[in-house]
């Protein structure tokens, strides 16, 4: 399986790209006005908590109070406001924590107005970013993210990913890390760190604890709220969290950006660096690697699956609603039953697909094909469970209920993907309609029909606007010719001016419309 990161810059984004196998599994963006991503760490100001929600609220420096709940404020609460204000004051100039005195854990059922108070100084972490009328989430337990390893201050907790499913591994990597953790820090160990050597882990932990000593270093000289620890840039975060062998080529079209990459890739992973490359091409980045045909196919409220079967996504305030439909697809299958099944498991891949690409949260409840036999339901919900397996967000899956329907709990830490599909009618101002290139799809689901279907013509026209009809025939290979040499037919195009912009008709030889 090959994968590849391809990355768009422009002046106000960048743009991530995640193929497998050439088709598009996730999509990002980093926009340079974005001042709360996920993992940053403020200096913030307590502005009032509220006894009501065991909650405060929180100067961030954004439009909008950040929100901190109690059981977000972390045992070790007291131990941290002590050493913000031991080093904002200049007392203390050792940060390693070895020997500073920790204080008591809170309560971990206790009230907020016992342990805060409006006004007071405190590190928080963006946990969930702006996302429509809200202000950030935050958290005050605080951590620091690296490739094999997350540091927690305030803690002595060592604990493993539980993607890691070798108890010999999981004890062998405890061992490997308690006798390299430094006194005052907790340390999970993530998923990657599997068959690490003991070198590597502890590479990876000084440079987390460099990174912490940066970050107290501000702290004596910083204003609230202010940013103190700056998560890495979006392309070097997807790369540590996602980067493994598999991974074929890094495709990066801005020269300063391809080198922060490549940097980076050296650092993590050396053997990999030559796949790190340089586009530069008349042709866009995106056009290339057939990212925007995909992107135009794959968001909007329908979405479009082999052979006519499609899915219809929803979205409303509280949660996202998938509802999955066979269309006119024809196959072999004996029974509705098998038709049933065969629709529903290529719909659960694309669903996994979908979630992560647009990166929907919250709820989701999809309606699939009622199945009557217990053995597919089952298979069914196994087969969803092991599509989402490669989900780096958090989500939990809920076999069907009596009424066939599948609900998905899935985290959303930013704002959905939202990408615009339709364009303005040419011949409508004022009105919109689907992008043209998904007319092509179209066009193709219709004609494999007409021609693998029971009743097969002989003869057919493709009756169509005059534009559509110069991209179908013009080029060699023309994709005309492309269909003649896959389905050993040559479909006759009859320009129409008559018709409208995305407007097709297939004719038989006496001229009747059959589709």
């Amino acid at each position: 399986m090959n994968r590849e990161l391809i990355v768009r810059s422009s002046s106000q984004a960048v743009d991530f790209a995640l193929l497998k196998d050439g088709k598009l599994t996730e999509l990002h963006k980093e926009e340079s006005s974005n001042d709360f991503s996920v993992g940053d760490i403020f200096l913030a100001k307590i502005r009032k908590p509220v006894t009501g929600l065991n909650a405060a609220f929180v100067n961030v420096g954004y439009e909008k109070d950040a929100f901190l709940h109690y059981h977000d404020l972390g045992p070790q609460l007291s131990s941290m406001l002590k050493f913000i204000k031991q080093v904002s004051s200049g007392k203390l100039q050792d940060y390693s924590l070895k020997n500073f005195p920790f204080e008591t854990d809170i309560d971990k059922n206790g009230v907020i107005t016992d342990v805060i108070k409006a006004n007071q100084s405190l590190l928080v972490q963006i946990v969930k970013e702006p996302i429509s009328t809200k202000g950030p989430r935050i958290s005050s337990e605080l951590s620091i993210a690296g490739r094999y390893l997350v540091m927690v201050p305030f803690s002595d907790r060592v604990s493993v990913s539980q993607k890691i499913a070798s108890k010999e591994e999981k004890d062998r990597l405890k061992r490997l890390v308690r006798s390299i953790k430094p006194k005052g820090f907790g340390v999970i160990i993530r998923t990657v760190a599997e068959g690490q050597k003991v070198a590597e882990l502890d590479k990876d932990l000084e440079n987390l604890l460099n990174k912490w000593t940066a970050m107290c270093k501000k702290l004596n000289r910083a204003q609230t709220p202010s940013k103190v620890f700056v998560e890495l840039n979006r392309a070097s975060s997807i790369l540590r969290d996602v980067f493994n062998d598999s991974y074929t080529g890094i495709h990066v079209d801005d020269l300063t950006l391809y080198n922060e990459v490549k940097e980076y890739v050296a650092e993590i992973a050396p053997d990999k660096e030559n796949i790190v490359k340089h586009y530069d091409s008349s042709v866009p980045i995106f056009e290339k690697f057939g990212i925007e045909r995909q992107i135009k196919t794959s968001f909007g409220r329908t979405a479009t699956m082999s052979k006519g079967a499609y899915l219809i996504i929803e979205h409303t305030e509280a949660l996202h609603v998938v509802d999955v439909n066979s269309g006119n697809r024809s196959n072999k299958a004996k029974n509705q039953e098998d038709t049933a099944l065969e629709v529903n498991l290529l719909a659960a891949t694309e669903i996994a697909r979908q979630l992560r690409l647009r990166d929907m949260g919250g709820i989701i409840v999809v309606d699939f094909i009622d199945m009557v036999k217990a053995q597919h339901r089952k298979r069914l919900f196994e087969h969803l469970r092991d599509e989402m397996s490669d989900d780096r967000a958090k989500h939990k899956i809920l076999p069907p209920s009596k009424f066939g329907l599948i609900q998905i709990t899935r985290q959303r830490v930013r704002p959905e993907m939202n990408i615009k599909t339709t364009e303005e009618d040419p011949n409508n101002a004022g009105k919109e309609v689907e992008a043209p290139i998904v007319l092509i799809d179209k066009i193709i689901v219709d004609l494999e029909k007409l021609l693998k279907g029971p009743a097969k013509d002989n003869s057919i026209t493709l009756n169509i606007h005059p534009f559509i009809a110069a991209y179908i025939t013009k080029g060699f290979p023309s994709m005309r010719t492309k269909w003649f040499l896959e389905y050993k037919r040559w479909i006759k195009i009859q320009p129409r001016d008559a018709y409208t912009y995305l407007e097709y008709r297939f004719k038989n030889k006496d001229g009747k419309t059959i589709y």
